[in-house]
This record gives C-alpha cells, structure tokens and sequence, in this order.
C-alpha cells in the first residue's frame, strides 16, 4: 500500500528536500484519492481537474506505507494526521481500521479527518488507536452548505453533534470561511459546536485550480481575524457569541466587555491567530504561499511584534466595520445592531 503524505510531513520524514521555515509538527498522510464525492472547494472532488497529488494548496507525494510508518518515531512530529478521501463504497472504510492501529502503534497520537458513514466506524477507529475523529463539515450554514458540498447541512450537522455526545472530547470538524456563509453564522456555529465539546479546526477558502470554486476570491484577511478572535474567545470560555454584535452578519463587537483594552489582553499572545484544530497541528502553507508576508493562520507562536500587529489589524477592523454599518460607535447588542465602542 502506498500512502500520500504532505510535502512538508516528507521533508520532515527525510523523504524530500525542501527548504521550509516552519516544519510541520503533525505528520499529515493522505489515504485513498479522488472522493466519491463533489465538494466544490476540493482538488479531490468527483468533479475536479486538478492534480490527484493536490489537497487544498498542497502537493502530496506517494510513498510505501511501511517507508513512512517506519520514519515516524523520532522524526519529531508530535501527532499523526489521516485526512481520509471517500472511497467509493462505505465499506472499505473498514480498511482504514489496521492502518490507524499501526499508525497509534508508532507511539504517536492520531486523529483521522473523514466523513464517517456510521458512528461504528468511529468506534472502530477510536478503539484501534486513534485520539479523536475529525467530522468536516467545511460550509458553516445551510445555504453554503448546499452550494459548495451538496445534501443537507441540517443532516450532517446532526451527525456531528450524535457524535459528539456519543465520544466526548475526541470529535472535531473543519470549517471554512469564504464559500458564502456570514461571520454571524461562523460565531455562532462554532459557538454551538464549542458547548459540545467539538475541536473546531479554521480554514480561510483557497482557490485551488480544475476546482468549481478555482476563481472565487479567498475571505478578507481582516474577516477571518474577527472569526478568529471570536473563535478564541468562545474557545477560552471568555465569551458566548450571543453576546457580540453584528450588522449585515458582519462582527462588529465582541461586547461591551471586550472593548477595547480587555480585548487586547485577551488576545495579547497571538494564539488566536494561530492554525486551530487538535493539539500540535501546525499545517504551514496550507492556505497561504511560502513567502506571504501576514498568513491566515500563523504556523508558529507570534513574536510579541506580531500579536501586537494582528491585535491592531483586529482593532482597526472592528472599528471600520461599525463605521461601515452607520453606527457611529453606538453600543446596543443583538444581531443585526452595532456596538463595541
């Protein structure tokens, strides 16, 4: 059997040369290619044209299973990623089963990220070896949902939540901003998925070509760091999304608490810009090209210079976007409505 594994996890397994600022600190593995199904963002869609070496932005390259496996301890990664593609029937799902035995075997935590047909496969993966299941929901509302993945939002968010209640503290899912959801909506899902104990992974959309969505711009920076912020503060149990503000579904106010100084100290080390997800996951030039200069997601703990610069840029955007909604730095709640100044 051969597996995929991202450029970066090769370079780390000495596997590839490459030069890279910021390793990988989980060793992220592709299994299977090309999905059954048709996710309008994914290079491995149904539908898509892109490279089959290509997830997201990222190239990864095949190699023998037992090559990788036998490179992982002491390589220091410090967690195990299977980012399952779909096959075509459910049950060679089943398959994934030994692997993620010998993966937990290498003395590595694992988390394997796939749509999971049934909760016995999560059981399954759970009892071979694995830490957590990572059910990716991708689109945060039933609208984007329906365009970019197809069937209902209301039906896969049930079968996360099922699972969440049925193994506490080791399911996750992804989230991407950009495909046409709000930031309202990104709150308060995340929100919701945070009261159940779900690890919610932040994504910015990057348009990957031969995908349906190859020409559809990428989110604002500053956007994402309001979800980001938002993301921290519900994740710190600092804040409830029912009490920021938004108008338009944009955030305009995490609260009359978390402004402006409390805010700042809140957010004053910089994880909230940091990539999310489970423990150790770093996933560098996933959503940005080596050599942009302000990443959406920081593969590495920010210097004190920068959380200061992403705090200002987080400021100064929640200032523009209570400017924008006519607010004049009013202070009343509930969506739909300005505050925070």
């Amino acid at each position: 059997m051969r597996l995929r594994v991202s450029l970066g996890t090769a370079q780390v397994l000495g596997l590839r040369t490459i030069r890279q600022p910021h390793p990988p600190t989980t060793a992220y593995l592709m299994w299977g290619e090309k999905c059954r199904r048709d996710c309008a963002f994914c290079a491995q869609a149904r539908g898509s044209d892109s490279r089959a070496d290509l997830l997201s932005r990222v190239t990864w390259p095949a190699f023998p299973a037992e090559e990788v496996l036998c490179r992982l301890p002491g390589s220091g990664v410090r967690r195990v990623c299977v980012q399952v593609v779909e096959p075509g029937s459910p049950r060679e799902m089943v398959d994934l089963v030994p692997l993620v035995g010998e993966l937990a075997a290498a003395g590595l935590p694992v988390c394997v990220s796939c749509f999971l047909p049934s909760l016995k496969v999560a059981e399954a993966l759970l009892r071979a070896g694995a830490d957590g299941v990572t059910l990716p929901l991708d689109a945060a509302s039933p609208q984007a949902y329906e365009r970019v993945k197809g069937g209902s939002f209301a039906a896969a968010l049930a079968h996360l939540e099922k699972a969440a209640r049925a193994f506490p503290g080791r399911v996750g899912t992804h989230l991407i901003m950009g495909v046409g959801e709000t930031e309202e909506e990104m709150a308060l899902l995340i929100d919701r998925l945070a009261q159940l104990g779900v690890r919610v992974g932040l994504f910015a959309f990057t348009p990957v070509a031969g995908t349906r969505l190859a020409h559809h711009p990428p989110p604002s920076l500053e956007g994402y760091r309001r979800v980001q912020a938002a993301h921290c503060l519900i994740g710190r149990g600092l804040a409830r999304a029912d009490e920021f503000t938004f108008a338009g579904g944009r955030l305009t106010g995490f609260g009359p608490r978390f402004w402006p100084a409390r805010l700042q100290a809140a957010l004053a080390d910089g994880e909230a810009f940091r990539t999310t997800g489970c423990p150790d996951c770093n996933r560098p030039y996933y959503n940005e090209r080596p050599g942009q200069p302000v990443p959406y997601n920081y593969p590495h703990p920010l210097d004190p210079g920068q959380a200061e610069r992403e705090v200002h840029r987080l400021l100064s955007s929640l200032e523009a976007s209570v400017q924008g909604a006519g607010c004049g730095g009013g202070t009343t709640g509930g969506s739909g409505a300005c505050a925070g100044a």
